[in-house]
């Protein structure tokens, strides 16, 4: 996975919020669905999307499926922000003093 398919996923205020959520607590599709006021085939669409970008688990507990966030999605979206700000930091140091 790429940093760009964590942007892509969190770029949907629906999963941005969902996947918020799951950040605080583990949650079953159905408490989402309730919290988010949506469907749950919308949810479980959701959430598709968000564990392909490596931003959510789940666990099962007898019939019930908890999700919960990871941190790998993040890991890679860190990575990525981080080269960018070494090449900023990069630039100003290579840059001239400003000249009075």
């Amino acid at each position: 996975m790429t940093y760009q398919t964590t942007l892509v996923a969190l770029a949907d205020p629906t999963r941005r919020r969902l996947f918020e959520r799951l950040r605080r607590r583990p949650h079953t599709v159905g408490e989402l669905a309730r919290l988010a006021a949506i469907s749950q085939p919308a949810v479980s669409q959701h959430l598709r999307v968000l564990r392909q970008a490596r931003l959510v688990g789940h666990r099962q507990d007898g019939t019930r499926r908890f999700y919960q966030a990871t941190p790998a999605g993040l890991a890679d979206l860190k990575r990525y922000l981080e080269s960018m700000w070494d090449d900023v930091l990069g630039a100003y140091a290579r840059s001239p003093e400003p000249r009075s």
